[in-house]
């Protein structure tokens, strides 16, 4: 299953705002649900992407990273790129079904 260009919205599609780590929190809560959704969950993520509006906010997003997988975690790149939205990341995943 992949899952592309996630980020940090809530239930009515604004962009939560605050911190790295509030915004990345909420990125793994929208896509736990969906992976549940398909039938599958955050333990069959083989490949993360994470694109980060600012490099110095990887020690918080990788804080949250490390919550959602404290073991065996899956592959990831991290890349800082111009977001289309206004967000400090945004969260691409591939995972078995």
């Amino acid at each position: 299953m992949y899952c592309s260009g996630f980020v940090p919205e809530d239930l009515t599609g604004k962009i939560v705002g605050g911190d790295i780590e509030t915004q990345t929190d909420r990125v793994f809560q929208n896509l736990r649900a969906v992976l549940e959704a398909a039938g599958s969950s955050l333990d069959k993520v083989v490949k993360v992407t994470v694109f980060l509006a600012d490099k110095r906010d990887f020690p918080g997003m990788n804080k949250v990273f490390g919550r959602y997988f404290p073991k065996d975690p899956p592959a990831r790149s991290t890349v800082q790129v111009g977001l289309l939205v206004d967000a400090r990341v945004e969260i691409e995943l591939i995972a078995a079904v």
